[in-house]
C-alpha cells in the first residue's frame, strides 16, 4: 500500500511533529509549577534526555506519546497501514531506547516515572496528575 500523501506533504507533516514543548508536556509542566515544583527540562546529560528533571529527589519524568513509544493496549497506538514494517522496525527501535534509558537512569540512582499521552486525556487527568503528586514526595 502507498502513502495516501505526495512525498511534499507528508515530510511537511513530519516536519510539524514535535520532540519538545508537546501539549501533553506543557499541561504537566504547569500543572507541577502551580504546585510549587521546580524541575530541569530535557537534561541532555542523562539517558533519554528526559522531559522534566528534579534534581533534589533525583527523580526524572518522561512523557511518552502513546504512538511514538508503542503504548501496549491502548486504543491510541495502532500501526499505519503504509510502510507497516518500517513503522514497526521504527516503534520497536522507541521501546529498546525507552528501556535501555530507563536502565541506565536507575543504574545511576534515578527514579523513573513515565507517564503516556493517553494518562493526561480529560477523564484521567486529574487522577493521573493527583499520581504523580504522590510519586513526587
Amino acid at each position: 500500500m502507498t502513502d495516501v500523501h505526495e512525498p511534499e506533504i507528508r515530510s511537511y507533516n513530519m516536519s510539524r511533529i514535535r520532540g519538545k514543548d508537546t501539549k501533553p508536556e506543557m499541561l504537566v509542566r504547569r500543572f507541577l509549577h502551580s504546585h510549587g515544583y521546580r524541575y530541569r527540562l530535557h537534561c541532555s546529560d542523562l539517558p533519554g534526555k528526559p522531559d522534566i528533571v528534579f534534581t533534589k529527589t533525583k527523580t526524572v519524568l518522561f512523557i511518552n506519546g502513546c504512538f511514538w513509544h508503542g503504548h501496549e493496549n491502548c486504543r491510541y497506538f495502532t500501526i499505519p497501514k503504509t510502510r507497516t514494517e518500517w513503522w514497526r522496525n521504527k516503534i520497536v527501535q522507541n521501546r529498546t531506547n525507552d528501556l535501555k534509558n530507563c536502565r541506565d537512569l536507575l543504574a545511576l540512582g534515578w527514579n523513573v516515572i513515565t507517564i503516556f499521552e493517553c494518562e493526561l486525556r480529560k477523564e484521567l487527568q486529574s487522577e493521573t496528575l493527583n499520581e504523580l503528586i504522590t510519586n513526587l514526595h
